[in-house]
């Protein structure tokens, strides 16, 4: 604060609850993480727990992104008379939620479960929104509920301010099964958007483009352009096996009164989005926390 060091002390517990990213850099900062590359960082080991910052899972998702000649879409939702309508009746563009439709399917036979999930949007979704494109458009895209690759984040340095170094080591699991269900939805996806219902809006094809036609081409495409969906989670485990970082009350192993409660906790990555099992976390941990104390 001010630039000036603070100091708080906690009667109770410490609840960390700094998401997939943030909670793992702040252990490893106070020098709770793989002992060995704390020490290379000059940071003293409080907890050797080498599982910190491994088990990163994310959603990857890859989609058909078309133009449409028809004013329909969300292009002009940042426009002065968009913003205005919306300031002074709450109607209008910007009440969308953007991900207006969506879908789970099971493309692989065997699976027990829906394997991939669908987002429909009507704009162009292209490298997180930075990059604008002219037009009206929209798109659809799937991902991989379960995916087998797994990545890691730690330190560049011990300054707090410098940001994690993040490898999420997307579609490299050793089967190939996440570029596998990964084509199979994005071949899906073009064939939804070239459906007989989109004949009245369908302009021509942005990405991945009229010439990727072989698995080549859209595997290249998906290797360049596929984008995370904002769910990673699993830095910082649940469990009690070796590379555990808190066990099921959500402790940090070898450490008093301190708890982890965000999405980095879970083991595996949920089939779905991310935010309400999240919220769900933290519901359990508020009873667990109760209980602890008598309440």
């Amino acid at each position: 604060l001010d630039g000036l060091p603070r100091e708080a002390h906690a009667r109770r517990e410490v609840l960390l609850c700094g998401g997939a990213v943030n909670s793992l850099k702040l252990l490893m900062l106070s020098g709770i993480g793989p002992g060995d590359a704390l020490q290379a960082l000059g940071i003293p080991v409080v907890a050797d727990l080498p599982g910190v910052g491994l088990n990163l899972q994310d959603h990857l998702i890859s989609g058909v992104i078309r133009y449409t000649y028809r004013p329909v879409s969300l292009a002009n939702a940042t426009k002065p008379q968009a913003l205005l309508r919306f300031a002074l009746t709450r109607r209008g563009l910007l009440t969308s939620n953007v991900a207006e439709a969506g879908a789970f399917v099971r493309l692989d036979a065997d699976a027990p479960a829906p394997d991939v999930q669908y987002h429909f949007g009507p704009a162009h979704f292209v490298d997180h929104g930075q990059t604008p494109l002219d037009g009206h458009g929209f798109a659809a895209g799937g991902l991989v509920l379960r995916p087998h690759s797994r990545g890691t984040i730690g330190l560049h340095s011990a300054d707090p301010l410098t940001a994690p170094r993040i490898h999420a080591n997307y579609l490299s699991d050793a089967d190939g099964y996440d570029l596998r269900l990964t084509l199979q939805a994005l071949k899906l996806a073009r064939e939804i958007l070239a459906a007989p219902p989109f004949d009245a809006y369908r302009g021509a094809e942005l990405l991945p483009g009229i010439s990727a036609q072989s698995d080549d081409d859209l595997i290249y495409y998906i290797r360049e352009k596929a984008e995370t969906l904002y769910h990673p989670v699993g830095t910082c485990k649940m469990g009690r096996d070796p590379l555990a970082v808190v066990d099921p009350a959500l402790r940090v192993h070898g450490v008093d009164g301190l708890r982890v409660i965000d999405a980095s906790i879970m083991p595996t990555i949920t089939s779905g989005n991310t935010n309400a099992p999240v919220m769900m976390i933290a519901e359990k941990a508020a009873d667990l926390i109760r209980a602890a104390n008598g309440k």
